[in-house]
């Protein structure tokens, strides 16, 4: 498995699974034109724009490119990179059709091709032994302990925590969880513990 620093930005679960058996990295899927839509998604994503950087690997069609150029206009251009599929005739094996333009999505195209991508678009690889940037485990019952879930003022600290990261006021508990866990190490974590308090 090839460790990358930049969290993958892809279109869909089944572009997920795919590299997720590649690639040992951070790899959201923004459910299409969903994008659109989920501000709390597209709030995750510049944070870990910011953290790790931001790779768009979308399919060679017109909706792929709609979504990249929505992701290109909403994180800053030095924290995100391109990666483009190759152009390769065929469809999936999960469809009855191919797609309109005929053309793999990330789904159907072969693992080598993709890291190739990959390096294309000047993903940092990392070394097996270097860490991985970022993320640590944490759980609502951890948010409960600290004080910021289901206690006197938790609300209120949660309100403090999203304005100084920068997130929307109305994330929910699972999303704030999720944005923690993938943006701060333990280190992180109760220095801002200690910021809000």
């Amino acid at each position: 498995m090839i460790k990358i620093k930049e969290a993958i930005v892809v279109e869909g679960k089944y572009d997920k699974i795919k590299l997720d058996s590649i690639v040992d990295t951070i790899i959201v899927d923004v459910a299409g034109f969903g994008i659109f839509k989920d501000r709390e998604q597209l709030a995750l994503l510049r944070l870990l724009a910011q953290k790790r950087g931001l790779i768009v690997l979308t399919d060679s069609d017109g909706a792929g490119a709609v979504i990249r150029n929505h992701l290109q206009s909403a994180v800053p251009p030095e924290q995100l990179k391109h990666a483009y599929c190759p152009l390769i005739a065929g469809k999936e094996r999960r469809k009855d059709q191919p797609s309109k333009e005929g053309l793999l999505g990330v789904e159907g195209i072969p693992a080598p091709e993709l890291v190739a991508a990959l390096r294309r678009a000047g993903a940092t690889f990392l070394d097996e032994d270097a860490p991985e940037p970022g993320g640590f485990r944490l759980t609502r019952t951890r948010l409960y302990e600290d004080g910021l879930s289901g206690g006197p003022d938790s609300a209120g600290r949660r309100q403090r925590i999203l304005q100084k990261l920068g997130l929307p006021r109305y994330l929910s508990v699972n999303r704030l969880v999720e944005v923690l866990e993938l943006t701060l190490d333990e280190d992180g974590y109760q220095a801002l513990l200690k910021e809000i308090s």
